[in-house]
């Protein structure tokens, strides 16, 4: 029980996933909080430097379960390695990246180690609970910190009485940065045919299609996201336009990912981590952020600040700046907001933000 366990998932490139590095890096600091041991489990097939990898994030033992038939997820048999391990080694908390593979997996294990989970984080934190009915004081228990209610309030949830206490994350919500570049663990291999059984895999792969991923929302230094003050779907083309001009993705809000056929930018998500969660007064704290407003006037706005970055880049005109951390004009960290906002904002603006 004194241990902490995170799912590492493994890339189509046999790389740790960058969601479950950053889940290392939380998981660290959780686990120095508690004086506990951090460990990780990997499954898949030749999977390379995995020491190199997970060492400088603070992992204490990597559990390597390693057979040719896991070099591409399935349910089954990875919910029996998982589960297995978890009732030989009883971790207190389990973290998944709230990825395809995580929100397939964690809510299964959950379900049959008959434990609570709470999806999608944003945010954890170690603290003591009283039960307001029994009185009781739970002691270090996890806080698991999510939006609720489409955004509108932050929840913060406890599991005080099943263990493991178990969790997934959305990826980029959490800082993924180095514990220590000489940090060394302990590789412990596990047997296949100790964790997994032929039954498992009741699925055979015949063939997979894998289409490189078009568009990096996360990785994007600018992302120009629209809404309802567009007008209509012809009119992402403006921000289309405007993002190959500031080198940046296009993106929308909830309400029109089917409508635009454009992947979601979570508002929040470049601006300190906080994943669509508009305060109580929906327009306090975008106004405190801002760098650059350019007023009313929906498509108009869109207009105007394209004018002004063809003007720049033609160097007449008024110039449009990008101020930065370090004084230079570099776009880089920025946010472009239009949008309507039924539940952000009470009429249409663009903002510029920065993510700093």
């Amino acid at each position: 029980m004194n241990n902490i366990l995170v799912f590492c998932e493994v890339t189509e490139e046999q790389h740790i996933a960058e969601v479950s590095l950053e889940l290392c890096s939380k998981a660290r600091k959780l686990a120095d909080s508690l004086s506990y041991r951090l460990d990780a489990i990997v499954i898949g097939n030749d999977v390379k430097n995995i020491e190199e990898q997970l060492y400088p994030y603070g992992v204490d033992s990597i559990f390597y379960l390693e057979d040719s038939r896991l070099s591409f997820y399935q349910t089954l048999p990875f919910f029996s390695a998982v589960t297995k391990l978890i009732k030989e080694e009883t971790p207190d908390i389990v973290l998944f990246g709230a990825t395809s593979v995580g929100r397939d997996l964690g809510p299964r294990i959950a379900s049959y180690l008959r434990c609570g989970l709470t999806a999608d984080c944003t945010s954890l934190e170690i603290g003591d609970h009283t039960d307001a009915k029994t009185k009781n004081v739970y002691k270090d228990i996890l806080y698991q910190i999510r939006p609720a209610f489409g955004g509108n309030i932050i929840a913060t949830i406890v599991s005080p009485e099943t263990r493991p206490q178990m969790a997934t994350v959305r990826e980029g919500v959490m800082k993924k940065e180095i514990y220590n570049e000489n940090h060394k663990g302990e590789v412990r291999r596990l047997k296949a045919e100790d964790y997994i059984n032929d039954s498992d895999f009741c699925i055979k792969i015949i063939e997979r299609q894998i289409e490189a991923q078009k568009v990096n929302i996360k990785g994007a230094p600018i992302i120009v996201a629209g809404g309802y003050g567009m007008g209509s779907k012809e009119n992402f083309a403006l921000l289309h336009e405007l993002a190959d001009l500031l080198g940046g993705e296009v993106g929308v809000g909830h309400p029109h990912t089917d409508h635009v056929g454009i992947p979601r930018a979570a508002l929040g998500t470049p601006v300190g981590g906080a994943v669509d969660a508009p305060p109580r007064r929906h327009d306090a704290h975008l106004h405190e952020i801002v760098d650059m407003e350019l007023g009313q006037g929906g498509l108009g706005g869109v207009d105007r600040l394209h004018g002004h970055v063809i003007d720049e880049q033609r160097g007449i005109g008024q110039q449009l700046a990008f101020p930065h951390t370090d004084g230079s004009r570099s776009p880089a960290g920025y946010v472009v907001v239009l949008g309507q906002g039924s539940t952000l904002l009470g009429h249409s603006r663009i903002f510029l933000i920065s993510s700093a």
